[in-house]
């Protein structure tokens, strides 16, 4: 199979879909945690915010910065992440890791619409911005926490 081949199979028409419909693109006011990561090798970065009640996330706001497939993983993030906890949210960032760098399965709901980066496995140089709208939520979870103990 061709480069060009693998490109047109890797940004797919669902891929580029999910790119151009991000929900929850913003940022909130006064959030209770806020997380914001950068993939050193191509420069893409997800800032995201939340508010905590209970352990679960009631409103989520992003700033997405990405490529193609970093886009299409925080639409599918921020379209599910409503009332998922960190323990959660971890789950999904860990089966992600190892859907993409293992050869493992997609994430289990809520996060499963993420199966659609699965061709991505082939293009190591895009793990780090596939995995960034997760980081993002995992750092704004810690933000939040730290916050409420001060």
């Amino acid at each position: 199979m061709s480069t060009e081949t693998d490109l047109i199979k890797l940004y797919s028409t669902r891929i580029l879909g999910l790119a151009a419909e991000i929900p929850r693109l913003g940022r909130l006011d006064a959030p209770d945690g806020t997380g914001r990561v950068r993939s050193p090798l191509c420069g893409s970065t997800v800032s995201v915010d939340l508010r905590v009640e209970d352990g679960k996330i009631t409103d989520y706001g992003q700033d997405v910065k990405a490529c193609a497939l970093g886009q299409a993983s925080a639409a599918v993030v921020a379209a599910n992440v409503i009332g998922t906890t960190e323990p959660q949210v971890q789950a999904a960032r860990d089966q992600l890791y190892a859907m993409l760098k293992q050869d493992g399965p997609a994430p289990e709901a809520p996060f499963d619409g993420l199966e659609v980066l699965q061709p991505a496995r082939d293009y190591k140089n895009r793990h780090a911005s596939i995995l960034l709208a997760l980081d993002a939520t995992l750092e704004a979870f810690k933000a939040a926490r730290e916050a409420h103990c001060a």
